[in-house]
């Protein structure tokens, strides 16, 4: 089996920070996103990989050789922003028709992974949501056989949210379909969707089945990415690296700090991840992600999001900061 990883996206929602810095590459409890997902895919036994790049797309595969040059991984370019089933489809001939395993590329969840893929047929990962007016969601029988999907209801019948991991062991039907829709005169950018795809795989009779995932870490946006940070990190613990220099600086766990940082007089933690070789003085750090390289001087932060190369003194502040910036609040 291929895993189809799609990388190509903006992360709109994640700006300042994704203007310089892929989604798939924001760390989250001290790892990269992608990093995290295709470890998880690894630990199951998956070693061919196919990834969609696009934006920003040569720090991703930069990261990708750099880690994983021992795996199988092939990469396919994305142009043009035509959703998410535009970057599936461009992915044909990579599968030749083999069983495929899509995880889009800002999608972690907790689930066992090889009682997912031992599913027989063809099966979508879902988690229930209290309001699925923004995801796409599966309709099921009793049985849990999906007998609809659809993309952001106005009026949901199912409260089951699709995860963005989809097992798909009909891939020639996927891709058929995913041609028809492309091909069709309303199939724009705006109707060239993946649920749409499969939907039109379940109109032709195709049995797809529903797997329930435990967790589902949102990186999307800046506060959803924040209460994940601090989610895995209780979950796994905080990683301290040892090359580092403390002085004066109380830690308080669970905290992910990176190689070479100077911290002195400062208080760090609960739930703070902190790039590799950043300073930080006088300050006093919590419930934030800290980006590589930054320098804080001076300074209370909290439910904050700091860019890397970024440099920051002053007081108290709420701060959703991008790369390369530098703030004086004095």
């Amino acid at each position: 089996m291929k895993a189809i990883i799609p990388v190509a996206g903006a992360g709109t929602k994640l700006r300042p920070h994704t203007y310089t810095q892929p989604k798939a590459l924001m760390p989250l409890a001290g790892k990269p996103v992608l990093g995290i997902i295709i470890d998880q895919l690894v630990d199951a036994g998956i070693n061919e990989f196919v990834l969609v790049v696009g934006y920003l797309g040569d720090k991703i595969q930069d990261y990708v050789k750099e880690h994983y040059d021992h795996l199988n991984i092939r990469f396919i370019h994305q142009n043009e922003r035509n959703g998410l089933g535009h970057a599936v489809f461009l992915c044909k001939k990579a599968v030749a028709g083999d069983d495929v395993l899509i995880v889009l590329g800002d999608t972690i969840c907790e689930y066992n992974i090889a009682e997912f893929l031992n599913e027989e047929g063809s099966v979508l990962a879902v988690k229930r949501v209290d309001d699925p007016r923004d995801f796409g969601v599966a309709e099921t029988d009793e049985e849990h056989n999906v007998t609809r999907l659809i993309e952001k209801p106005q009026i949901p019948k199912s409260n089951n949210a699709l995860v963005g991991i989809y097992k798909i062991t009909d891939s020639k039907f996927l891709f058929d379909c995913l041609e028809n829709i492309g091909s069709s005169k309303d199939g724009g950018q705006a109707d060239f969707g993946l649920t749409k795809a499969l939907d039109c795989m379940v109109s032709q009779g195709i049995r797809f089945k529903t797997f329930k995932v435990s967790n589902w870490f949102d990186c999307g946006k800046k506060e959803t990415m924040l209460e994940s940070n601090a989610t895995l990190l209780k979950k796994w613990g905080g990683v301290i690296s040892e090359d580092h220099s403390f002085e004066n600086t109380i830690i308080i766990p669970p905290v992910s700090i990176g190689a070479g940082c100077e911290i002195r007089n400062s208080i760090i933690g609960p739930h703070v991840s902190i790039g590799e070789k950043a300073l930080i003085q006088y300050s006093i750090v919590k419930e934030s992600m800290v980006g590589s390289f930054a320098k804080l001087y001076d300074v209370v932060l909290h439910d904050s999001l700091i860019g890397c190369d970024t440099e920051i003194k002053g007081e108290t502040r709420t701060l959703n900061i991008g790369d390369d910036t530098e703030i004086d609040l004095g």
